[in-house]
């Protein structure tokens, strides 16, 4: 039995119905101002109900866009990641654009590669979430005619588009909070790979010790991989020094994780023998045990603001050069006064 296929309408087929020429067809369907107002209602009412659909390749070689959007990501996996993209997604659907989500897997060629593949497919923008190469992107635009849109930066750059959470604030609300429980050997849970932001939140963090009167000690700064593997190994070394530290403050929830396996692995408690503060507030956050004290990084909205950011551009509109986002202490029951006090 042979399936019968309709043969799709066309702009010529939508003419011979309306009575007009197939120019006046493509400029109604665009609402142009060259046809008088009835004369473009009935053409898309036409086109409506005989079921027509605009090529999206046809259209974009008259409006010179694609409507489509890149995103570069370093581990779609990443929880932090999949709360970006929602949001990106989420602002580009409201204006009827699409997304291409690709891995740079954090390798700052792939990154690179995977935007120059971007452009050649024409996308009217890019998004790069947590990028490795941050500053080589400006020489680079002067080859790429396609904007471009940091999303937590990793790399020191003078980037004209980006928008990152405001680490600095966040790390020293994060230290203060266990400064102010009582903690005096507080240690800092770094990620080896985290540029820009693990130097910003090690800043802050720093600066809240010297605020409270406390000494730096290199000893209680530690490095994993942002992950809970790395940072079993990291807590680890923290755990085996003569003075132990009494609190932690982790460069994001993923170390906090692998962290807590390990301090119940040496056999002691949360938070009665160590407290424990993380960085994004992942969904699963509030449901380890004990639920996670945490800074708040709002995904979804960062990931909307790039996705504006990108459309003021588009607009012709001039974009901040480094827009900043408030974290949010979220205090839960990881954190308590230290035993002694």
């Amino acid at each position: 039995m042979k399936i019968s296929l309709a043969k799709p309408v066309s702009i010529k087929d939508i003419a011979r119905m309306a009575g007009v020429t197939h120019s006046t067809v493509s400029r109604a369907l665009r609402n142009s101002p060259l046809v008088n107002r009835e004369t473009v209602e009935r053409i898309q009412r036409i086109a409506l109900e005989s079921g027509y659909r605009t090529s999206a390749a046809a259209r974009s070689l008259v409006t010179r866009r694609s409507d489509t959007i890149g995103v570069v990501v370093t581990n779609i996996a990443d929880p932090f990641v999949a709360g970006v993209v929602g949001g990106i997604e989420e602002a580009a659907d409201e204006h009827g654009l699409s997304v291409f989500l690709a891995n740079s897997n954090a390798e700052p060629e792939r990154e690179v590669r995977v935007a120059r593949k971007f452009e050649e497919r024409r996308v009217d923008g890019i998004i790069v979430t947590a990028s490795r190469v941050g500053a080589q992107y400006v020489p680079l635009l002067e080859h790429m005619q396609v904007p471009i849109v940091l999303l937590n930066n990793q790399h020191p750059s003078q980037f004209a588009h980006s928008v990152m959470i405001a680490n600095v604030q966040a790390s020293l609300d994060a230290t203060r909070h266990l400064i102010a429980l009582g903690h005096r050997r507080i240690a800092y849970l770094g990620d080896r790979y985290g540029y820009q932001s693990d130097t910003e939140r090690l800043s802050g963090y720093r600066q809240a010790l010297e605020e409270g009167g406390l000494p730096f000690d290199q000893q209680l700064v530690a490095h994993g991989d942002g992950k809970p593997e790395g940072a079993e190994t990291a807590i680890a070394e923290l755990l085996a020094l003569l003075q132990p530290p009494t609190a932690v403050f982790c460069y994001n929830d993923m170390s906090a994780l692998g962290a807590m396996r390990q301090i119940r692995n040496h056999g002691l408690r949360i938070p009665t023998d160590i407290s424990i503060v993380g960085f994004d507030d992942l969904y699963i956050s509030q449901y380890l045990n004990p639920p996670l004290t945490t800074i708040r990084q709002p995904m979804r909205q960062m990931g909307r603001m790039a996705m504006e950011t990108l459309l003021k551009i588009f607009a012709g509109a001039e974009s901040g050069n480094d827009i900043k986002v408030p974290g949010e202490l979220i205090v839960r029951q990881s954190t308590a006064p230290p035993k002694e006090s």
